[in-house]
């Protein structure tokens, strides 16, 4: 990710939230998301952290169409060699196209790279579609539990994490 593809980042993750989360998350936090501040948001959190985490993003004729970002967990309570996929977002329009996969083998390809062994990230317990894209890319429930407060509104999640295993240096893929 470069800075310039920061505003169709937004866009996709705005996009993304609005189209996935209504019953999730209270509607006044959804109908309140806009691209301009989330942009600024991401802008500001890009310069802070360069470094910190990978982004990748998925473009088509030059648009974002997807983006995941990839860092150390943010759990007190994990090992050194232990990654979080903090996001991974398709555009709405864009779902079921293949290219949230695609992103995945490349977080996958990253966290391998960083090294880390092991891969957790949060979910919605509601967010049915999500969960079954996760379980297909090969990560688990593992217990983990968190309650996410969103205005006030209790919004449950869970962990899901999967062991990583290294690639033969032959089927090795670049990000």
């Amino acid at each position: 990710m470069r800075e310039g593809d920061i505003q169709g980042v937004s866009a996709v993750r705005v996009t993304g939230w609005k189209a996935a989360y209504p019953g999730m998350v209270p509607q006044d936090c959804l109908d309140a998301l806009t691209v301009a501040e989330d942009a600024r948001v991401r802008r500001d959190m890009f310069e802070r952290g360069a470094g910190m985490a990978v982004n990748l993003v998925a473009e088509e004729d030059g648009a974002v169409v997807g983006w995941a970002a990839l860092g150390s967990s943010r759990e007190d309570d994990r090992e050194p060699q232990d990654g979080e996929l903090l996001a991974l977002y398709a555009a709405p329009d864009r779902l079921g196209t293949g290219i949230g996969t695609a992103l995945m083998r490349h977080v996958l390809a990253a966290a391998r790279e960083r090294p880390f062994r092991r891969l957790v990230l949060w979910v919605i317990a509601d967010n049915a579609r999500a969960r079954r894209f996760y379980e297909r890319s090969g990560f688990a429930p593992d217990g983990g539990t968190s309650d996410w407060s969103v205005n006030g509104v209790r919004v449950p999640e869970v962990r899901y994490s999967r062991d990583l295993l290294p690639l033969p240096n032959a089927s090795r893929e670049r990000a």
